[in-house]
């Protein structure tokens, strides 16, 4: 009788499994179709595809798939199965609502029933579940407060307190608001353009791309004292750009570059701190910077070729630290280039094989450069990859490939749009309370006149808000509370958003949630919060390059500058991140002792600082300090050799 039951589940898994996947085609369909077809009734469009998306993910996390866990506890699993029907009956019905009472908002006058207010409270209960159960607590929180705060904020002091809403209210606020809820614009952006490219990020692996990516980062960084260290930087900031995510980086480069960095004589820490430095900076690194920037765009209603010209300096700044940090390890450690292995050379299929993402990568540039919009230069990307990837001849023997990582790139989007239905829930408290515009008045009046107190108080905001979030949900909500206030100081809407980017991604870093360092540390077998702490040291220059282009919005490339102007601030903030780095790791050639580390820091400040005579200083005592460790080495050098 058992087996029977046994037997009964597993049938019922696989056919469970085969609705998932007829539904995944379906959302790679209609992503294919309104982004190079034609135009879908965009209510429509939304709350379908977040009805698809709940069931995909309410069954990939659903009792069905985890009923091993309660074998010694039938009644646990009774109300996990319970919750399952009823999240799969109220989310897919208070979507259908939502389709209904917005279409009807729009061609005629409608108000709203009580049984249409009922149905929108289930469906935001369900939007918070989906949300804790694909992105665990910390975001759940975070949108949970935002709720109860906007049904019960009338009783709170100071600027907290509201005018108050009921029950009506929440729900046109929260559900039925087709401009900023759960069905809002943002949804919109997700769905309209940033599925496409997880679709693409999905299908470069699939196509047997990112192993050749890989290759040739070896082959570029094999003279480094660093090697597969600075070819995991390479391939990850270029892997990254395209998938979006810190973790799906690290998992797709890191499994293989961190027993490679372990096996050349780096720490277990630094590997997986390494890795997830440079895969979360995949994210800040043009030409399409995951998903986030493309929302980005669209926000600020800025060209995408404009942000993607905005970032190429910062994240080259970053990156180079990142190399920085890898040759003061390597010379600590007295790490020496090594000889090529037969394994990484670069064969003929690979140099073939190139083309998948050179293809590709040119479409989405040349797309933009002809002012096509974000969403065709994805679809056409797409088209391109599929087409170029019959040269891979493990595509031509096994073409399902293609389809299974169209499908994992549909599946990731279903995921996303659990955090992003949570996100409209933010976005609707905010918009409905005016708590964004009161926050910034309140920044505005503790800063005093003070920029850098602004901007101090916007990254302490971001850091603490974007931890343990993925990077686009911890974007949008640090940008909808903090994004007025950094603009009332007067800084251009990109530069604020820009700042704020920043942030979101070095979230990902920032213990004690350091997200991207934790997914790192089980393949180094490496402590996660030493490994943490290790990420966060080698990162710190994302810390340091937000406020360089806040003050010098020079640096962005795309507002009015002085050419000889531009130079030396690029100079004085590279300078000054190599000081950093080096300060940070204690080493430059030889060991520093304390009063060095003191000096560098205070000279990388200085460049910073926006008074000349500063900066001529702070230059000038950089100068001074590298070359007095040069002469420390000299000495160290003889006094070896005359020893010996």
């Amino acid at each position: 009788m058992a087996e029977q039951s046994r037997s009964a589940l597993d049938y019922l898994e696989k056919t469970s499994d085969f609705l998932v996947k007829v539904l995944l085609a379906g959302l790679v369909a209609a992503t294919f179709y309104a982004t190079g077809i034609g135009l879908i009734d965009a209510v429509l469009q939304r709350t379908s595809i977040v009805a698809v998306s709940i069931i995909i993910c309410v069954v990939s996390s659903g009792w069905l798939k985890n009923r091993d866990r309660y074998a010694d506890n039938p009644v646990k699993g009774l109300l996990h199965l319970c919750a399952d029907i009823a999240i799969l009956a109220v989310g897919v019905f208070a979507a259908w609502n939502a389709w209904f009472v917005i279409e009807s908002q729009q061609e005629t006058i409608y108000e709203l029933t009580t049984f249409d207010a009922v149905v929108s409270i289930g469906g935001i209960l369900v939007a918070l579940e989906m949300c804790r159960r694909m992105w665990g607590w910390s975001l759940f929180t975070v949108a949970a407060l935002a709720v109860i705060y906007l049904a019960f904020g009338q009783d709170l002091p100071w600027i907290f307190q509201h005018t108050g809403a009921d029950i009506f209210e929440i729900a046109d606020n929260l559900w039925y608001n087709s401009n900023k809820s759960v069905f809002g614009s943002i949804t919109n952006i997700i769905i309209s353009i940033v599925f496409i490219f997880l679709i693409f990020g999905t299908l470069l692996e699939a196509s047997g791309a990112g192993p050749t990516l890989l290759k040739f980062a070896f082959i570029v960084t094999r003279r480094m004292r660093g090697g597969p260290a600075h070819a995991a930087i390479l391939a990850s900031s270029l892997f990254g750009t395209m998938s979006g995510s810190p973790v799906a980086n690290i998992v797709g480069t890191g499994t293989f570059t961190i027993p490679m960095i372990k096996k050349r004589g780096f720490s277990p820490s630094f590997a997986a701190g390494i890795e997830a430095t440079a895969s979360s900076g995949g994210q800040i690194m043009p030409p399409i910077m995951g998903a986030a920037a493309l929302v980005m765009a669209d926000i600020t209603s800025t060209p995408y070729l404009s942000v993607i010209i905005a970032a190429l300096i910062p994240a080259l700044l970053y990156y180079f630290s990142l190399f920085t940090s890898v040759v003061v390890e390597a010379r600590r450690q007295g790490i020496s280039p090594e000889p090529l292995a037969i394994e990484d050379r670069l064969t003929r299929q690979d140099l073939i094989n190139s083309i998948m993402f050179i293809v590709p990568i040119t479409i989405v540039i040349v797309a933009l450069v002809l002012g096509f919009s974000t969403a065709l230069a994805g679809f056409s990307a797409v088209v391109g990859l599929i087409i170029v990837s019959v040269i891979n001849p493990d595509v031509r023997q096994n073409p399902l490939k293609l389809i299974s990582g169209m499908l994992r790139g549909a599946n990731s989007g279903a995921k996303l749009m659990m955090a992003i239905i949570a996100i409209g829930l933010i976005v609707g408290t905010i918009d409905s309370t005016g708590l964004g515009l009161k926050l910034a008045t309140v920044m505005s009046a503790v800063r005093g006149e003070s920029l850098l107190a602004a901007l101090f108080m916007a990254m302490a905001g971001a850091l603490v808000l974007g931890m343990g979030m993925p990077t686009l949900p911890a974007y949008l909500i640090i940008i909808l509370i903090l994004g007025p206030a950094l603009q009332n100081l007067g800084t251009a809407v990109l530069t604020a958003h820009m700042f704020v980017f920043y942030y979101g991604v070095a979230s990902s870093l920032t213990p004690p949630v350091a997200i991207a360092a934790y997914a790192a540390a089980p393949i180094a077998n490496a402590n996660p919060f030493t490994t943490s702490f290790m990420a966060l040291r080698l990162g710190a220059a994302k810390f340091v390059i937000p406020f360089a282009f806040a003050f010098y919005p020079s640096m962005l490339l795309i507002f009015g500058f002085d050419g000889l102007e531009l130079t030396w601030t690029i100079i004085r903030v590279a300078f000054a991140v190599w000081l950093i780095s080096t300060a940070l790791g204690a080493y430059e050639l030889v060991g520093m002792n304390v009063a060095e580390l003191i000096l560098r820091l205070a000279a990388a400040l200085g460049l910073l600082i926006t008074m000349p005579e500063v900066q001529m200083g702070s230059f000038a005592l950089g100068v001074a300090l590298i070359g007095y460790h040069y002469l420390k080495f000299r000495i160290q050098v003889k006094a070896a050799g005359t020893a010996a």
